[in-house]
């Protein structure tokens, strides 16, 4: 056969074979893609699986992180080593295994949470985390090797192919980020999304066997009752919570952008309780409709001092029982929440309702949009042993200065520790509070060294020594607190060490949480 015939010939099967390798290489791409996006919202949902335990701090962040890249470390290599020496492990196969390494997380949660309970804050969510997430992890980041493999046809386009497989792993990390954040957590729970990423991960597997077309990539039928039992699970809301614990009744559950909010019945002790992840921010007797929070109680005193107060702004709702309180001695408060699941909570549960604005949002942007000025704020927003260090520096409490009147007070509860590690976070907020306003009382609710710090802060004096006939002042006046004026720092935007300060708090009130609420009910 002439030359030129042949050359015809072989241009021909390119061409007739073009639009197969068309689709093969957009199959591998969209693999990668949605295997990238995978990746992050396994992170990003790890805050979910194991915050409400340890809390979500800059340590569970952290060792997210951390384990993440580990994770994408050993899967790159793992992943480039066996796409080279071992053919018969297929990308069909490594897309099965990352399905079943995230189908099991839910299923593993309780009793990983159980082993590392006993190493504390910082190496327990370390190693919870390392063992949740790795395995599915690392599978997942497999995928660019094997997907680079199979799209290389020379080594003259390696380079594009490896870039170009890298950058559309980052377009769908980039897509699953804004879809999980923007979209699917406010309306679905965390063990559905799971659930539904493992059935993904299990199609993909399935279409790549078809396209392998060998014998060795086929789907067993152990592997189709698997995808099957895997429809089966979320068909039938094996992923919903249901559970009940012994001792408690669980009335409400909420998942929002911001934690795990549930509204709980103590039905040992006729106590409900709102629990946001870790941590309680409502407690009422049922019987008599009181909050047992003792810093609850010293708010309720704020009208002592400002008794022609007639405005108030609480940044923090928790039940709305300081909102109720204030409103029985004739102050209209404005309310300000930054979860809506709270807000809604206090609501249905705990009989509140509004007396001014209620606003639902982050407070560092809320009070720019305030355009009145109050006689009293309350700044309450403590978490689980941590608080929104964002809230605490001096620039917001410069910004609440300036929405107080003339004699206006601002009350601001901050739990810490009198002294020993940790202490000079509870040192640093009130040098702060000092350096905006001249009168600074502070007053704590236990006798102990870790307790609450109600520091009350005015341009004018704080004076309760003409009120000192009453048993309530009385009893104030002896929880009163007192600082040297020259120690601390500044807690500013700038330098905000706060979250490193308030280790060995998260851990002193989990472990109180840890004794008082149910270990079942921390897991989903």
């Amino acid at each position: 056969m002439p030359r030129a015939d042949t050359e015809t010939s072989r241009r021909r099967q390119q061409l007739a074979c073009a639009p197969a390798q068309a689709a093969h290489r957009l199959l591998l791409y969209g693999t990668v893609t949605l295997t990238g996006g995978a990746v992050m919202v396994l992170e990003l949902l790890g805050t979910r699986i194991i915050g409400p335990f340890y809390g979500v701090s800059l340590y569970v962040w952290a060792s997210l992180i951390a384990v993440t890249m580990i994770a994408l470390a050993l899967g790159y290599f793992i992943g480039g080593y066996a796409a080279d020496r071992f053919p018969s492990v297929r990308l069909s196969h490594v897309l099965l295994a990352a399905a079943l390494g995230t189908a099991v997380i839910p299923l593993l949660t309780g009793p990983v949470l159980r082993l590392t309970d006993s190493l504390g804050l910082r190496a327990g969510a370390f190693t919870s985390a390392l063992l949740l997430f790795t395995f599915p992890l690392t599978a997942l980041a497999m995928v660019g090797p094997y997907v680079i493999k199979r799209a290389t046809r020379d080594l003259a386009g390696v380079g594009t192919v490896a870039g170009s497989v890298y950058a559309v792993s980052t377009i769908g990390s980039v897509a699953g980020t804004l879809l999980l954040g923007f979209y699917l957590l406010p309306l679905f729970g965390t063990k559905i999304i799971i659930f539904s990423v493992s059935l993904l991960l299990a199609a993909l597997s399935a279409v790549m066997s078809w396209q392998e077309r060998a014998r060795a990539g086929a789907l067993a039928p152990s592997t189709m009752a698997l995808l099957a039992a895997f429809g089966l699970w979320s068909s039938t809301g094996f992923a919903a919570s249901g559970k009940s614990v012994e001792g408690f009744t669980i009335l409400s559950e909420a998942e929002s952008l911001y934690g795990w909010v549930r509204v709980v019945d103590d039905d040992r002790y006729g106590i409900r309780l709102m629990l946001s992840d870790a941590s309680v921010i409502s407690a009422v007797e049922k019987k008599l409709d009181r909050s047992v929070l003792g810093y609850q109680q010293v708010l309720g005193l704020l009208p002592i001092f400002r008794p022609n107060a007639k405005q108030a702004l609480l940044i923090g709702l928790g039940g709305g029982h300081v909102a109720r309180d204030l409103k029985s001695q004739g102050l209209d408060t404005d309310t300000i929440e930054i979860d809506p699941a709270v807000a809604e909570a206090a609501q249905r549960f705990f009989s509140f309702k509004p007396t001014g604005r209620f606003l639902v949002g982050d407070a560092r942007y809320e009070i720019k949009q305030l355009d009145q000025h109050y006689d009293l704020i309350i700044h309450d927003c403590f978490t689980g042993g941590t608080e929104p260090i964002h809230l605490l520096t001096q620039e917001m409490l410069r910004d609440l200065r300036g929405l107080l009147t003339a004699e206006g007070l601002l009350a601001l509860n901050y739990v810490g520790f009198r002294t020993g590690d940790g202490s000079e976070a509870v040192v640093a907020v009130y040098r702060t509070l000092k350096s905006l306003f001249p009168h600074v009382r502070t007053f704590t609710t236990e006798a102990g060294n870790f307790t609450d710090f109600v520091f009350l802060v005015s341009n004018t004096p704080l004076n309760l020594e003409r009120h000192r006939d009453d048993p309530r002042v009385y009893w104030l006046m002896s929880h009163e607190h007192r600082f040297g004026d020259t120690d601390g720092f500044l807690v500013t935007d700038d330098f905000n060490p706060l979250e490193r300060l308030q280790t060995r708090k998260a851990e002193a009130y989990r472990k109180l949480f840890m004794e008082r609420i149910a270990f079942d009910l921390l897991l989903r």
